[in-house]
């Protein structure tokens, strides 16, 4: 269970590094040097209101989800203590056959807990996924009406000239454009297996 509440949580604890990671202004930032822009999605992520509401509702589906497991947990935990309270007690076959059960329902909680696990990861990855398309063409006019000429990730620009930074202006767009997503969680679509390949 720890891990399906450390997946449920990555988007939080990820986005908060991200956004308390920018080093302290240099009191000369330097020049702004024209054409050369920089955008920083995991601020975008942290601080639009769209990701603030990604961030906030995943919390709440892994606390949905913990809730669903727990009762699943807990019965298997009280199980495994009386088979070894009582075991002794019981015929050996009847022993074999709790245990087996108990097995059994085990590896089914297991199973269950990772299919919520990859229902939440995929989930958002796909509110990560809208975001990403919403902000699109936000990015490509900012990057016109700047003029740049090159767009740098934040992540590999370890000082630069505040001035070159669209990342503000996506954000206020992006809160125009997206306000808030809402959403369940969502499950997993199966593999479509592979067509083979038509021959000529």
């Amino acid at each position: 269970m720890k891990a399906l509440i450390i997946a449920a949580t990555a988007a939080a604890s990820l986005v908060a590094t991200a956004a308390s990671a920018q080093t302290a202004a240099p009191a000369n930032p330097g020049p702004v040097i024209p054409g050369v822009c920089v955008y920083y999605n995991a601020r975008l992520l942290a601080q639009s209101a769209a990701g603030q509401a990604v961030e906030a509702r995943m919390q709440q589906l892994a606390q949905e989800v913990q809730g669903e497991l727990q009762p699943y947990a807990t019965a298997i935990q009280s199980e495994a203590q009386q088979l070894q309270t009582s075991g002794a007690s019981l015929p050996a076959d009847q022993l074999q056959q709790r245990r087996q059960a108990l097995q059994q329902r085990a590896q089914e909680a297991q199973q269950l807990e990772a299919t919520r696990e990859n229902e939440l990861r995929y989930t958002l990855a796909m509110q990560r996924q809208a975001i990403t398309e919403a902000v699109s063409p936000i990015l490509t006019a900012l990057y016109q009406e700047k003029g740049c000429g090159l767009l740098l990730d934040r992540e590999s620009v370890f000082m630069m000239n505040p001035a070159m930074d669209l990342t503000d202006a996506a954000i206020q767009r992006l809160n125009t454009a997206l306000p808030t997503l809402s959403f369940n969680r969502m499950p997993v679509p199966a593999q479509q297996p592979q067509q083979p390949a038509a021959a000529n």
